[in-house]
């Protein structure tokens, strides 16, 4: 699905992709933009899917009046495990743990995010510290002191809990994972998955998603939310799936 105005097109970024394909993946498809300067104002990771704003012409000039817009995302919290990346496609830094939390416990830490506060990027990011993204720091060992930005969040609901099956739950990593193209450790992340979920590392055989639905600003990172949603809990916890629904005033609906 995708919108197309005068020098603004609306994408929908499947799983799986980079922002880069994505876009490279429409001009393949729309020969009248070939030659056409092109960018997109806002990245989405990998295993992020979604809207994405692309400018074209004379409105690439304008690509920091986007960044700049509030987003709104639907995303999915998998209790138990916890990776570097803070979502599927990263190493398992926590093995499965349960804790004892229910809705309630989960709904009153939901409001200590709310508002204006400092949020740390990611290790595994491309937030650039002296010329080099994080993830590059990440992947060579290296130390480096992770900036920070200040975000708001406007609104963070929970809609459901759910249940899967470890089984389902490995299957459904593994298959998601290798959607993605390039270099992003994905053997050896599948092995660490199916290691953490073989049935010996797994005290239960269930294990609990949570949904939810947030209006924030620009920057703000869900996957450093659902990590942190964990934390405040002390629960390993992932950002399971992300969905950007919404730009600015801009939708796909």
């Amino acid at each position: 699905m995708q919108k197309i105005f005068k020098n603004i097109i609306l994408l929908n970024k499947k799983e799986g992709e980079t922002p880069l394909e994505s876009l490279e993946s429409f001009r393949l498809k729309h020969a009248e933009y070939k030659n056409l300067p092109m960018t997109y104002a806002g990245r989405l990771d990998p295993m992020a899917e979604g809207l994405m704003i692309v400018l074209t012409g004379e409105e690439c000039k304008n690509k920091e009046k986007y960044l700049s817009f509030d987003k709104e995302y639907e995303f999915q919290v998998l209790f138990g495990f916890a990776t570097d990346t803070y979502d599927i496609l990263g190493k398992v830094t926590q093995p499965h743990r349960q804790g004892l939390w229910g809705k309630k416990e989960l709904e009153k830490v939901l409001k200590e995010f709310l508002g204006k506060r400092k949020q740390k990027y990611p290790v595994y990011s491309s937030k650039t510290v002296d010329g080099k993204p994080l993830f590059s720091y990440a992947r060579n060992g290296e130390n480096v002191e992770i900036p920070e930005k200040e975000v708001e969040i406007k609104s963070l609901k929970l809609i459901k809990i759910q249940s899967i099956k470890k089984e389902k739950l490995l299957k459904n990593i593994e298959k998601r994972i290798n959607k993605v193209k390039g270099d992003f450790r994905q053997k050896e992340i599948i092995k660490i998955w199916k290691k953490n979920l073989n049935t010996k590392n797994v005290q239960h055989r269930v294990l609990n998603i949570a949904s939810f639905k947030v209006k924030c600003s620009s920057g703000t990172y869900v996957r450093s939310i659902s990590n942190e949603m964990g934390e405040k809990l002390g629960i390993p916890t992932l950002a399971y799936s992300i969905k950007r629904t919404k730009i600015g005033k801009y939708s796909l609906k």
